[in-house]
């Protein structure tokens, strides 16, 4: 159970990382006003006001700007006390905090977690949602114990391969090419695209530049059930790793290129030696 002061702590940070406090109240399991009222009661017990809060959000003023790195580390520090707790007293209990992006979350990150939960039932999980860069930041600041991100990474990482995931060209059911067994490359740049992309980060953009395209960017976002939406009302095509398309209720077709492309997908941290006992167990279970 984390400290009630700390709990107050954590709502600030995830308020802020997340824009909302809908959004924090849903990451942390918490009402809306229960996250209002910690936040609330952090800025009585201190005497200032921490976030500017109107109908477009919430932002920081320049005091809770000042307070959150050093509410960031009370945090950090708990973390890292709990987890020598843990490592002292075995794997009965502790917390992994996991870094990782949708398809990832979705697909296959609940199946790894089952089976290490029917042999570890008292670990708990935090899992972020975000994208590379936002990911490695985490990593780095400690933020997560480990994060799954494609490949290459920051140099001073330790990573663990994972996964190699084909990337699919979605394009419309009424597409002329429909009936094609592959989509060629060459056509990705004569018709409206729809980039995955954020951060300056993405792997379909190592495509047109490996196959010298310059496709007619319509559409940049970082949600790929957007893309699916876009391409299902004709509005152009794109390219999705093939890990997000399991599953999928889009009506869309979904072809392999004619020149293949892959992400590989790692699992990243600062050090294995490092991290706790609970989270060495776990790496056990990533490839069963």
């Amino acid at each position: 159970m984390i400290d009630a002061n700390l709990q107050k702590y954590l709502s600030f940070i995830k308020a802020v990382e997340l824009g909302s406090f809908s959004r924090a109240a849903q990451a942390l399991d918490y009402s809306q006003s229960g996250i209002s009222r910690m936040i609330g009661d952090l800025e009585k017990d201190w005497n200032i006001i921490l976030l500017e809060r109107d109908r477009t959000g919430i932002r920081l003023t320049s005091d809770g700007m000042r307070l959150l790195p050093y509410a960031k580390r009370l945090c950090d520090e708990y973390y890292s006390m709990q987890e020598q707790v843990d490592e002292i007293s075995g794997v009965q209990k502790g917390l992994i905090r996991i870094g990782t992006f949708s398809s990832v979350a979705t697909h296959r990150l609940p199946r790894i977690i089952k089976r290490f939960q029917e042999d570890y039932p008292g670990i708990d999980y935090e899992m972020l949602l975000g994208d590379y860069t936002e990911i490695e930041d985490w990593i780095a600041e400690g933020r997560v114990d480990c994060g799954f991100l494609s490949l290459p990474t920051r140099p001073e990482f330790e990573v663990i391969p994972f996964e190699e995931d084909e990337l699919m060209a979605v394009i419309p059911e009424n597409h002329p090419m429909a009936e094609r067994r592959t989509f060629p490359v060459r056509e990705l740049e004569n018709e409206p695209f729809m980039l995955l992309e954020k951060g300056g980060k993405s792997v379909v953009s190592e495509v047109f530049e490996k196959n010298g395209l310059h496709p007619h960017v319509k559409f940049t976002t970082w949600d790929d059930y957007a893309i699916m939406s876009m391409v299902e009302q004709g509005l152009g095509i794109g390219i999705l790793p093939s890990l997000i398309l399991n599953r999928i209720s889009y009506h869309i077709l979904i072809k392999p290129l004619d020149h293949p492309a892959f992400r590989q997908i790692g699992l990243v941290m600062k050090s294995q030696k490092s991290t706790s006992a609970a989270m060495q167990k776990f790496l056990g279970y990533l490839n069963r």
